[in-house]
């Protein structure tokens, strides 16, 4: 069985930093694509961050490049999102999920979820002072 379970949020203050962690079970996180999502309350689901399988590239929506970074260990079978100078507008429900798609759009880098992406529950980031 597929799953992936998200931890790390919480409260942070304005210009904090939060390491999110995805934890795979039941396969082999390294095969796979994963992406990291985000969901404000009253806002569409948007895409930060997909990190390769095959060779370990990383890619990022513009608006998140330089404060996000996206990692993994294989041998862990964990990806990460650390997430640096937090800020208020970053308040929303994080998301991992297999199989993102990143399509270079003449609005900057996307990030996608596949239609066969495998979805964690999520976990609250709050940034709040």
């Amino acid at each position: 069985q597929v799953q992936l379970v998200e931890s790390g949020g919480g409260l942070v203050q304005p210009g904090g930093s939060l390491r999110l962690s995805c934890a795979a079970s039941g396969f082999a996180l390294d095969n796979y694509a994963i992406g990291w999502f985000r969901q404000a309350p009253g806002k569409e689901r948007e895409g930060i961050s997909c990190i390769n399988s095959s060779d370990g590239h990383t890619y990022y929506v513009d608006s998140m490049k330089g404060r996000f970074t996206i990692s993994r260990d294989n041998a862990k079978n964990t990806v990460y999102l650390q997430m640096n100078r937090l800020k208020p507008e970053d308040t929303a429900v994080y998301y991992c999920a297999t199989h993102c798609v990143v399509n270079d759009s003449d609005y900057g880098l996307e990030v996608w979820p596949a239609d066969n992406s495998s979805w964690g529950q999520g976990t609250q980031v709050t940034v709040s002072s």
